[in-house]
């Protein structure tokens, strides 16, 4: 399997560079996984896929203001760096660029209130980082630091929050878990009001999303380990629905990744955390998810090859192909894809 096999065109143009002024405005292409029908519907249409019984998972990560300026101490030379994981003790996993300019021990100044000390040098640019600080992190944080947007998107973003899903909760990510920014507090409570149960779990976004594949063969793909957290109440409430045979569809590849990386541990769904490296590509067996709410993603991606394990890659790019032609917006702040595990008619 090529990593040029999850290839596909796409004009410049389509690239969404800002959000929409309201988050469910956004289109809907609905892909049937059991025999590639397709459908093209708005986001505020998901609630007529929706059934009661059904379990909406969604991941309530929140985006940390992660890309911070600063200049090494001794020559001044301005290094960014773009904060990946908390490893606790106020160290940090971080991406850093130029990267061949820091070196153990390097020191890095953001500001009078904060300085990071590299304290391991990884491989591709990683960086561990001792950060020291006066004052409340987060705070400091919010004061420095620049939203992460991903490299495609030139437009400044006008407004933080637009980069955050209305439900983030839980601080740590180094990008936002796109497929939750189309949904609305009001269209979440009118999903709840028709017996859909909504939980959420956590995955902190950070370099085992977003990195590239770099390898011709994708079984030779290693992912950068993500931080993931599931409570005994949702794992109580997802191995219920299990018995019951109800419908759990995940909202994004963050949460589908969480909820296989734990059915894949346990064999059920159970109250854990910890960091998961699970890469899901075509031949995946899927026992944790019925559905999937996902964005369009880049091309030769890890996430294209998620949704391409779960729905057949040929369904997947024809899909991809049919939005190019029907010009959907692409990527973060794009639009969306439902692969529905059951006939329009019923959904209807």
């Amino acid at each position: 399997m090529r990593t040029d096999d999850f290839d596909f065109f796409l004009p410049e143009e389509l690239i969404a560079q800002t959000p929409l002024d309201k988050r469910d405005d956004s289109r809907l292409l609905v892909l049937n996984k059991n025999d590639g029908s397709i459908e093209h519907k708005h986001f505020t249409d998901i609630i007529d896929y929706l059934h009661e019984g059904d379990v909406l998972v969604l991941n309530d990560t929140k985006v940390i203001p992660a890309r911070l300026y600063g200049v090494k101490e001794d020559t001044g030379a301005v290094i960014e760096i773009l904060m990946l994981k908390d490893l606790g003790n106020n160290k940090w996993e971080c991406l850093t660029k130029p990267a061949k300019r820091v070196k153990l021990d390097t020191v890095i100044k953001f500001s009078d209130k904060l300085s990071a000390k590299c304290i391991r040098v990884g491989e591709e640019g990683i960086r561990e980082f001792e950060l020291i600080y006066n004052g409340i992190l987060y705070e400091i944080l919010d004061e420095l630091g620049e939203m992460p947007l991903p490299p495609y998107i030139h437009e400044k973003l006008a407004d933080k929050d637009r980069y955050q899903t209305v439900y983030a909760k839980n601080l740590g990510s180094a990008a936002a878990p796109t497929a939750g920014l189309h949904f609305t507090e009001d269209l979440l409570e009118k999903i709840e009001s028709k017996g859909v149960e909504v939980l959420y779990i956590t995955l902190h976004v950070g370099l085992g999303t977003f990195r590239p594949v770099n390898v011709e063969d994708v079984t030779k793909h290693k992912m950068h380990s993500e931080y993931y957290q599931m409570s005994k109440e949702v794992a109580d409430r997802l191995n219920k629905a299990k018995r019951e045979h109800r419908r759990i569809i995940s909202v994004g590849t963050t949460s589908t990744r969480t909820l296989e990386t734990v059915m894949e541990l346990y064999g059920e769904f159970k109250e854990c955390c910890g960091n998961t490296e699970i890469f899901i590509y075509p031949g995946f067996e899927f026992r944790a998810i019925d559905a999937l709410i996902t964005n369009f993603h880049l091309p030769k991606s890890t996430l294209i090859m998620l949704i391409s394990a779960f729905a057949t890659k040929d369904y997947v790019m024809k899909a991809y192909a049919e939005a190019v032609e029907k010009k959907y917006r692409f990527f973060s702040f794009g639009d969306s894809m439902f692969i529905n595990n059951e006939s329009s008619k019923k959904s209807n």
